[in-house]
């Protein structure tokens, strides 16, 4: 079995245990062919956690995205009106900086274990109504939508890999600096106003992203 970090017992433990040798050996192979755990030389053999995909082709939330994957629970660790937001922000925003918004930061974990670390600054009109919604039960993406009385229209998306410093890195259980998804999401409504400015730190071991690709159509910036 497996130890509390993930690591599995060394070939020489496994070889003194009880059965042949060989049907042990075959286990571990089969084990490492289905994606199941990985060995390391000086290592030793490693529990790998399932990895899920979240598609970028299609405007959903995380949370929506893992619908029927297992259970998803948010932890709400900041929820607050700011008087003022960030200038970066407000830039994106497309509002003055002094009108202020609402900050959201949540630690969503997947079936108990940490998958990612969401921020959003939301506009001021907006972000009202969404903290007097279930925050902690609920994806943002339909809180929004309730406050605003529409439909969510596009988002901008970038996606980066990036070393977790040592805050985010403890509250999603890794090391510190190692590597995870930076994805920085500007939501807009159908109306073509943006209300939502979100960075979120994805563990990279337990998330692929995906999208489809055409060939053909105008290129972006």
């Amino acid at each position: 079995m497996p130890s509390p970090t993930g690591c599995c017992p060394t070939s020489g433990t496994w070889a003194a245990g009880s059965g042949p040798r060989a049907t042990r050996c075959g286990a571990l192979a089969l084990l490492r062919e289905e994606g199941l755990i990985t060995r390391r030389r000086g290592v030793g053999t490693t529990v790998l956690l399932p990895k899920y995909a979240h598609g970028l082709d299609r405007l959903t939330g995380l949370a929506e995205e893992l619908t029927g994957r297992g259970t998803v629970t948010n932890e709400v660790r900041v929820a607050v009106e700011v008087p003022a937001l960030p200038a970066a922000i407000a830039s994106r925003l497309e509002v003055p900086a002094g009108a202020g918004g609402v900050y959201v930061e949540r630690l969503r974990r997947l079936d108990g274990l940490p998958l990612s670390l969401d921020t959003s600054y939301l506009t001021a009109d907006v972000g009202r109504a969404v903290l007097a919604g279930d925050l902690r039960d609920r994806d943002v993406f339909g809180l929004i939508e309730e406050a605003a009385g529409a439909r969510l229209g596009r988002a901008e998306v970038a996606v980066h890999a990036v070393n977790a410093d040592p805050g985010t890195a403890r509250l999603l259980g890794i090391g510190p600096g190692a590597a995870v998804f930076a994805l920085e999401r500007l939501t807009r409504l159908a109306d073509g106003r943006p209300v939502d400015a979100e960075s979120i730190r994805i563990r990279a071991d337990r998330m692929a992203l995906r999208a489809t690709l055409r060939r053909g159509g105008p290129r972006t910036s």
